[in-house]
């Protein structure tokens, strides 16, 4: 198997959504800085309430999924449909907007420390009119693998540790998606496959780690090249905690218009009319 290299980085930058919650935005901070499937990624963590108290008050979405991991803190979420999900330190929420959802996301504390992450997974134009679905995971459904040296929370997809392989709490996407949380001790090292066929990413959010011979850069997405197969993660004397995000492109055009996502303008038009008609959900 041959190493990937480190192609590129892209620093997160700090901005705020919904009503007013900072955070760091690296992919999808401009409408041209993607990494097909994926559309955004967001770090959020402050123990100023003042930083995510106004929370994402009731919102609508089309043409894409939303996968929230909260490190810690506590965030509740709700939908049309009905759904009703606590998100707590450790958990999962997998959104999947398809045709149509209307949510928001709330914070359930006035005080203390909120953290974790936001992605926004494209959907290929054959999925992206499907129905709405949400998935709650909770933290003990999430596979953790121990390994030498530390250890991983698996979210999606399937991995191989030392020449066995696990599967993730998703593991049933076309981009076929693979979200992994890595905790390296001090001096911890992890070898990985990574398909050459997936885009793929790093983001390191605590302590310091190199990829091979690079140093990764903190708060950052640092995009894997596809000249490999396989990542050597190799931790710093603090340890490190990072992720680990790949998936299969989808290569088709995008065309967004803020939280709606599909493939033409003529689309994103239809679905501005739907909205204010009232039948995004219908």
């Amino acid at each position: 198997m041959t190493l990937r290299s480190l192609k590129q980085i892209i620093p997160a930058l700090e901005t705020s959504d919904g009503a007013g919650v900072r955070i760091k935005r690296s992919i999808g901070q401009q409408q041209n800085i993607r990494l097909d499937p994926f559309l955004m990624l967001d770090e959020f963590g402050s123990a100023d309430a003042a930083d995510y108290m106004a929370g994402f008050p009731s919102h609508p979405h089309r043409g894409f999924e939303t996968v929230t991991y909260m490190i810690e803190g506590h965030m509740l979420h709700e939908d049309h449909l009905g759904n009703r999900g606590n998100l707590r330190n450790g958990g999962v929420q997998w959104m999947t907007a398809g045709r149509g959802i209307i949510h928001s996301e709330m914070p359930q504390q006035e005080e203390g420390v909120m953290r974790g992450f936001q992605l926004w997974l494209n959907l290929p134009a054959a999925e992206k009119m499907t129905e709405a679905g949400y998935r709650d995971i909770q933290p003990e459904d999430i596979p953790e693998i121990a390994f030498e040296g530390g250890t991983l929370k698996l979210i999606a997809g399937s991995v191989t540790v030392n020449g066995q392989a696990h599967e993730g709490a998703v593991p049933d996407r076309s981009t076929q998606p693979v979200y992994a949380d890595i905790h390296l001790a001090p001096g911890g090292t992890l070898a990985l496959p990574v398909p050459k066929t997936h885009s793929g990413m790093l983001y390191l959010y605590e302590g310091t780690a190199s990829l091979g011979d690079s140093e990764l850069q903190r708060s950052a997405a640092n995009i894997l090249g596809d000249d490999g197969d396989k990542i050597e993660l190799n931790a710093g004397e603090t340890g490190a905690r990072l992720l680990l995000i790949a998936g299969r492109p989808i290569g088709e055009p995008v065309v967004q218009y803020g939280p709606f996502v599909m493939n033409t303008r003529e689309e994103i038009e239809q679905t501005l009319r739907d909205y204010r008609d009232g039948r995004l959900t219908a």
